[in-house]
């Protein structure tokens, strides 16, 4: 078994080092690899008169990660969901939810595909990296084969990252994004990065 495991990595590697990242394809931004800060990016697919992104953080003042701007009449009081999207933990600001007004009723969107009805055409750089997210997908800015992109009207092309294992193990990942539809295919481009242990931080 461990030599089965040990040749598949080995052919990983082999065709990892044959990917090659085509010369129009530009670098994301270092601060994309933020999450928080993708939100204010968002056009949604549908008209709301106000929306907002929060945690479940039982303070009201910190919960809020961003909010479109809201009528001064309007006021909107709801209880928290009990699940969200992007689940870190179980607890306290564990996970994030939007609640947006349509026809002046609130409507919630608390997992990955409301997210992804709730972006609808993916109209910009930060929506495609919220989209990808809502997959198991990350950006990791620090390698290009992990952090590139190119943007077309029709579509969008994204090197993206997922991570797995105990010591970590990145691997690469090719993704296709249908603009108007948010359909996205992906392909693995191999291993480009392994922890030496489970404690290791690293990446390159």
């Amino acid at each position: 078994m461990k030599i089965i495991v040990f040749a598949s990595l080995i052919l990983s590697n082999l065709f990892f080092a044959q990917t090659t990242i085509p010369d129009d394809y530009k670098k994301v931004p270092e601060i994309l690899d933020n999450t928080e800060l993708l939100y204010p990016f968002i056009v949604p697919g549908k008209e709301y008169s106000y929306w907002r992104v929060l945690t479940n953080d039982t303070d009201p003042e910190k919960a809020v990660i961003y909010e479109s701007q809201m009528p001064d009449f309007m006021t909107i009081n709801e209880p928290l969901p009990e699940k969200g999207f992007f689940q870190q933990c179980i607890g306290n600001r564990c996970f994030s939810y939007i609640l947006a007004c349509k026809k002046e009723r609130s409507v919630y969107f608390s997992n990955e595909q409301q997210l992804r009805d709730f972006i609808g055409t993916v109209d910009n750089l930060p929506e495609a990296i919220l989209l990808i997210q809502t997959y198991g997908f990350k950006i990791d800015t620090s390698n290009k084969l992990s952090g590139s992109y190119k943007i077309e009207d029709q579509y969008i092309y994204l090197y993206a990252s997922k991570s797995k294992g105990c010591p970590e193990m990145k691997e690469s990942y090719f993704i296709k994004i249908n603009r108007r539809t948010g359909k996205l295919e992906s392909k693995n481009n191999g291993v480009y990065f392994k922890a030496e242990n489970c404690n290791q931080n690293v990446s390159q």
